[in-house]
């Protein structure tokens, strides 16, 4: 009987050391996935374009509103959606609502997402869109971005912009032939018709956001 009550004892520590792990991990999780709501207001931006000049929400006088990415060089699920990506810029660009790519990922977690590759990177695919490097890692904090890619679109409304979605791209990073909910496009749809996005959140499958150590 007094062994039974040891390993009962025992095993109720173990649950219990358990069960606070796990709800650090469930705190850390919500911690991380602060920012930016369906809603906000999103503060603007001035970040470096591959191409060595700064780029701002305001700086488009023309722009009704953007497609904002969190992606990365070296990220499989970023790499299959960067044709995905200049598609959504040649489709909705024209209407008023361009792509801006941004890479939050951190040089020196993530070698081969520094400016220079990131340069390369967006050479090699002919991006015709932004593709910024958040090197403060700032601006992903702001917007809440843990994924790669994770998507926000913005509407402009008086002098901000205003996030109407947010979420991944379609259901199917790997086969764009087989992709059956086009997320970002079904948001652009009620955006430009002046609707309410009937999902307006939904879950970024992909990497997650290499942030600096300290």
């Amino acid at each position: 009987m007094a062994g039974n009550r040891v390993i009962y004892a025992t095993m109720k520590k173990l649950l219990l050391f358990s069960a606070i792990l796990v709800c650090s991990g469930a705190l850390a999780s919500h911690a991380q996935t602060g920012g930016y709501k369906v809603g906000d207001t999103a503060a603007d931006f001035s970040l470096k374009n591959v191409d060595g000049a700064t780029v701002s929400m305001a700086g488009n006088a023309a722009a009704k509103g953007y497609i904002v990415v969190f992606t990365a060089n070296t990220c499989p699920f970023a790499q299959a959606y960067e044709d995905r990506l200049v598609a959504l810029h040649q489709k909705y660009g024209p209407q008023g609502y361009p792509v801006i790519a941004i890479n939050a990922n951190d040089p020196g977690a993530s070698p081969g997402d520094a400016y220079e590759k990131m340069q390369e990177r967006a050479k090699q695919k002919g991006f015709p869109f932004p593709y910024l490097a958040d090197a403060s890692q700032d601006v992903a904090r702001a917007f809440g971005a843990s994924r790669t890619p994770q998507v926000f679109i913005l509407a402009k409304r008086g002098a901000g912009f205003v996030v109407q979605y947010t979420g991944a791209i379609d259901d199917n990073s790997q086969n764009p032939g087989d992709v059956n909910q086009r997320y970002a496009e079904d948001a652009m749809t009620a955006v430009l018709a002046g609707k309410p996005v009937a999902a307006p959140v939904t879950k970024s499958a992909g990497c997650t956001v290499k942030w600096k150590s300290s």
